[in-house]
């Protein structure tokens, strides 16, 4: 019986494979996992004084594995450097200051997070694991460790506040800020951020200003957080969000406390004098003096009617008898995204020409938004002031609180404005005077194209002149 050539042929290729396997292990014997493993020194004093603060710790593998460092204390308490953290076959050193994994002590009560801390002094006994990547076999190496001089305080945050916990980045002046205050119990460097449910972190800078009034010791630290807002960016969109403190010292010990926040109604505010249907942007006229729109702290005067027909005097220089009323009208459109608040005085309100408007009670409120005239002869920045529609016109919010109603134009909507200065006072150097309207934001400011709109030329003559 005779053996076919392709038969033979395969045979011989099996043997011949068999045969260097063989020949390459007994030339070259498999390599085992973990090819060293050492701390130099071996004793360490972790307390940031320069002396023996750290040793180093170095080890080798020839193959693709996820790496454990573990210390054990002589009462058999456990304490992680590395977990189960994957490295490729190399040599490797690293440093190490006796920092591991957060841990705490036996009745120990501490607030928030221990994310890295000192082992307390001790000899340990040290355990270097690898895993193989690709079978899940493990080899180990031990030794010891000691360590002295370890016992270092934890930077703890005993007291961790928000101002508020429902934040309204809109630049209307209520809610508009949250303020944190957290004090620590030693010298830490702190880290504070807004972290969104997919993770994504936005840092807060403290505060310099209350910092520089914090107590001498520098433990307590403020921040002052606006959204972004008041550098003109966009704020985090509205949602709940996690307000993540984290102290680390010198020693490399870190603690983390969080506390949570929600946006609500947040961004820019945007809004202009708007030219009104027949293309101008303010319209004047004049209406004679009547003693019942006399406004005094005492008395609130009948406001003015709004004008039916102001196109008479559209573009025209305006001659005004001395005690007469200057009257004007305008629209405010909100272009933003986010309602305007306003306040008093109602348009309609009159004016006296000496009068500003805080004499008539109402004073400025940051946030708020305000038609403002004024005139060449003012002296005053816009002395003469209204809210931005009527109570009717506006949305009404009631804060829980306080109990205030604030007043609001929505987002897309415009309002009607007006209102009356009585010119009483005649300059002749100034005369005609320019008068003119602008947008007030106030204790935020004025946009270039809210500054000066509509301006006007005014020439006042005296009554008897006028009556010829």
């Amino acid at each position: 019986m005779r053996i076919s050539v392709g038969l033979t042929v395969i045979v011989a290729v099996v043997v011949l494979i068999a045969v260097l396997i063989v020949g390459q292990t007994l030339i070259q014997p498999p390599r085992p996992l973990i090819t060293f493993a050492r701390f130099s020194p071996d004793v360490i004093t972790p307390n940031a004084d320069g002396d023996a603060d750290v040793t180093e710790f170095s080890y080798g593998i020839t193959r693709n594995a996820r790496i454990s460092l573990v210390f054990e204390n002589e009462n058999g308490q456990q304490f992680f450097f590395r977990q189960d953290d994957i490295r490729a076959a190399a040599d490797y050193q690293v440093l190490f200051s006796g920092v591991v994994d957060g841990f705490t002590l036996p009745g120990e009560t501490i607030d928030g997070d221990v994310l890295r801390r000192l082992i307390p002094d001790g000899r340990y006994a040290w355990t270097l694991t690898a895993a193989d990547a690709e079978t899940g076999a493990t080899e180990q190496q031990t030794g010891t460790l000691v360590v002295t001089a370890a016992t270092v305080e934890l930077p703890e945050m005993t007291s961790f506040s928000l101002s508020s916990q429902v934040f309204t980045p809109n630049q209307d002046g209520i809610e508009d800020r949250v303020y944190i205050n957290i004090y620590l119990n030693k010298d830490a460097d702190l880290t504070v951020y807004l972290e969104d449910a997919a993770g994504q972190q936005i840092f807060i800078p403290e505060s310099r200003e209350a910092n520089e009034k914090a107590d001498a010791g520098g433990l307590r630290h403020a921040f002052d957080y606006d959204g972004g807002i008041d550098r003109g960016v966009d704020p985090p969109p509205d949602g709940d969000y996690t307000v993540v403190a984290i102290a680390q010292d010198r020693e490399g010990q870190s603690t983390r406390r969080t506390v949570s926040l929600r946006i609500e109604s947040g961004g820019t505010p945007q809004a202009e004098i708007a030219p009104q249907p027949n293309g101008i942007d303010v319209a004047f006229t004049v209406v004679p003096w009547e003693d019942r729109f006399l406004t005094t702290p005492d008395r609130a005067g009948d406001l003015l009617p709004l004008p039916d027909d102001m196109d008479d005097l559209r573009f025209q220089a305006i001659s005004l008898p001395i005690g007469d009323l200057l009257v004007f009208k305008l629209i405010v459109e909100n272009y933003g995204e986010v309602p305007i608040r306003t306040s008093g005085p109602w348009p309609g309100t009159v004016y006296e020409q000496d009068q500003i408007w805080g004499a008539l009670g109402v004073y400025e409120q940051s946030g708020a938004w305000r038609v403002g005239v004024q005139c060449s002869t003012s002296s005053d920045s816009f002395p003469w002031r209204w809210a931005i529609g009527t109570p009717d016109t506006l949305t009404q919010q009631v804060d829980a609180g306080s109990g205030n109603t604030y007043y609001y134009l929505p987002p897309g909507e415009r309002s009607v404005v007006w209102g009356a200065v009585r010119m009483t006072r005649l300059i002749e150097a100034r005369n005609p005077q320019q008068c003119w309207a602008g947008l007030i934001h106030e204790d935020v400011g004025i946009s270039v194209r809210n500054a000066r709109v509509g301006a006007r030329d005014i020439t006042l003559i005296e009554q008897s002149t006028q009556d010829g």
